[in-house]
């Protein structure tokens, strides 16, 4: 069964995420799990039950009402609407297996050759998020397990970032539009995530700076006062320390925030919530956020010219 983030959950159901988070608290119909992340992990089943819902709220049903059935009766009725069709569209899923499965035994020309595959024959937006970042956060997952080494782990993410760096080289180069810098905090070399923000950004139209992994805030701090930035975005990809993570919010928020308006993103991100919360950083949720942020910014560059 396949398990989705809360941002997939509520594209999928056409939910808001703060009702997916109130009817999970208010009536227990949900069965989300821990990843090892700390965030909640949907079902195929979850999403489901939460279409089933939704399509009977617009048909006038209430909520109270149908949570009185309790979740194994709501899933029954939902598979009886539509017993032939799966719950969830898992386009990309049997390939993921497929990418995965050829990592141990490692087969470099079969992984190869299936990806190079996939992305060549979709939208790149929908590769990078229904193969790339999918895959990345499994083989991390693996690492993390110890089911696969580092040296495959490290390959995985150099394919990956090969594929978004041949995606950005193809964008024209913005003369216009607002300036954005993306960079990962110091000691962080995971970069896959702020590489991602990156190309979305680029292909709304910014003026992109990206510096990549591991990059010390003095260096950050120049180059905010010599380019001017509208938005300094910080990638978070993994929680810190408590007391790494207290220090360096700190570091952050007094070097960076006179110089730029910085936000952060990521699951360390939003694992650290309250440490940036404190500081008067802006939190990301998530890519559609960002979305609707670089959309703002966009107009507003856009009628000071």
């Amino acid at each position: 069964m396949n398990t989705h983030r809360i941002h997939r959950v509520a594209k999928l159901t056409g939910l808001s995420k703060d009702v997916i988070r109130v009817w999970e608290r208010r009536f227990g119909l949900l069965n989300p799990t821990r990843g090892s992340n700390r965030y909640r992990n949907y079902s195929d089943e979850d999403v489901a039950l939460l279409r089933y819902l939704k399509e009977q709220l617009d048909a006038g049903g209430s909520i109270g009402e149908l949570s009185k059935l309790g979740r194994e009766e709501l899933l029954a009725r939902a598979r009886a609407r539509a017993p032939h069709v799966s719950f969830v569209d898992n386009t990309f899923g049997r390939l993921l297996r497929e990418l995965l499965g050829s990592l141990d035994p490692f087969d470099r020309v079969t992984f190869e050759k299936r990806l190079n595959g996939a992305v060549a024959v979709v939208p790149f937006e929908e590769a990078l998020h229904g193969i790339l970042l999918p895959l990345q956060e499994r083989v991390g997952e693996l690492w993390h397990e110890g089911q696969v080494n580092v040296a495959i782990e490290h390959y995985v993410t150099k394919q990956i970032q090969q594929k978004i760096f041949s995606a950005m080289n193809q964008l024209p180069v913005a003369e216009f539009g607002a300036k954005v810098v993306v960079a990962c905090p110091p000691d962080e070399e995971h970069d896959v995530a702020a590489l991602t923000v990156a190309y979305r950004c680029r292909i709304r139209g910014c003026r992109v700076y990206y510096l990549g992994a591991n990059v010390p805030i003095a260096s950050l701090t120049t180059l905010c006062d010599k380019v001017n930035p509208d938005l300094l975005i910080i990638s978070f990809p993994l929680e810190l320390p408590e007391s790494k993570a207290s220090e360096l919010v700190q570091a952050l928020a007094k070097a960076l925030s006179p110089v730029s308006h910085l936000a952060v993103g990521g699951h360390g991100a939003l694992a650290m919530r309250e440490l940036f919360e404190r500081a008067d950083i802006e939190i990301l949720e998530d890519f559609t956020e960002l979305d609707h942020k670089l959309d703002r910014l966009t107009r507003q560059s856009s009628s000071r010219r």
